[in-house]
């Protein structure tokens, strides 16, 4: 019976990972599993576990087919070098939670250095923003989201993603090698049975990018979207992720203590990405996701 057991298992857990997109969305379901979809492969090593226990030859080679599958999902993301080389634009990104406890030690780390930096979740007068505005000659914040920039900003303005309150806005950078289209976005939250405003908000945030015709475009924010969501699709392509191409591992940023998933992203087109990574930010229950980008 183990080893029916260990055999069957083995075979649905190879099939949720190399065919989760195909699976209904259950309600909302299904979106939420693949946000931590690499975690799914902790099941590998419980069911060899289970296979050496029964003594079968079988059952343990069975186990071995959701392990392939997950290596060739993951491992290329894990053994990933970033291409590094000279950057023209350093960016971060990060929700600093609802307390806006962060410090101003934190403040300083993720904006050492950084051209751009993007905040979500800010309340008026939060100290993130008051550090922030000391430190950067050039700032917008609409409603709970705000952007800091070393260049000066144009056009900047709180942009619609369907939510009846701000939570987006689009600037312009004047950066001294050309300028940029930045959007700064917090989308509705994903959760098992309720991911429907995160998808309307995903899809605004689509039809945005897609008529908008700057040459250069980052999108920097919380989307509540994970790289392994199938609605991520809306975006990426015609965006480009920042921890596929110049990442190594997977650059969870949720949560803080024990990060599980990425919602926190730096999307961009009509540049390249030479180095991406994660960073804490004491007081926030999200990590920072930082880029630098070559013209």
């Amino acid at each position: 019976m183990l080893r029916r057991a260990v055999m069957a298992l083995a075979a649905v857990l190879a099939a949720v990972l190399a065919g989760h997109r195909l699976l209904p969305e259950l309600g909302g379901f299904t979106p939420v599993l693949e946000s931590v979809l690499p975690w799914v492969g902790l099941g590998v090593p419980l069911l060899l576990a289970a296979a050496l226990a029964s003594r079968s030859v079988p059952a343990i080679v069975a186990t071995l087919v959701p392990a392939v599958v997950w290596g060739v999902l993951f491992g290329p993301g894990l053994l990933r070098s970033p291409p590094g080389g000279p950057s023209d634009l350093s960016v971060a990104t990060l929700n600093v939670g609802v307390t806006n406890s962060l410090s101003g030690t934190a403040v300083r780390t993720v904006s050492e250095g950084r051209d751009l930096v993007a905040l979500q979740e800010l309340t008026p007068g939060g100290p993130a923003a008051k550090e922030l505005n000391n430190r950067y000659p050039h700032h917008y914040q609409v409603g709970t989201v705000g952007l800091w920039s070393r260049y000066p900003l144009e056009g900047a303005r709180k942009v619609d993603i369907g939510l009846g309150w701000a939570r987006a806005l689009r600037a312009v950078t004047k950066s001294p090698k050309g300028e940029v289209t930045v959007y700064v976005m917090h989308l509705a939250s994903a959760r098992p049975g309720e991911t429907e405003s995160r998808d309307e908000t995903l899809e605004a945030a689509g039809k945005l990018i897609a008529e908008d015709e700057s040459e250069r475009l980052l999108l920097l924010g919380d989307l509540n979207t994970a790289t392994t969501d199938r609605h991520r699709e809306d975006l990426v392509p015609p965006l480009t992720d920042a921890q596929e191409q110049a990442g190594q591992g997977f650059g969870f940023t949720w949560p803080a203590r024990f990060p599980i998933t990425r919602p926190d992203h730096i999307l961009y087109r009509g540049m390249t990405a030479t180095t991406a990574t994660v960073e804490e930010a004491a007081g926030s229950d999200h990590r920072a996701a930082v880029a630098t980008l070559r013209f």
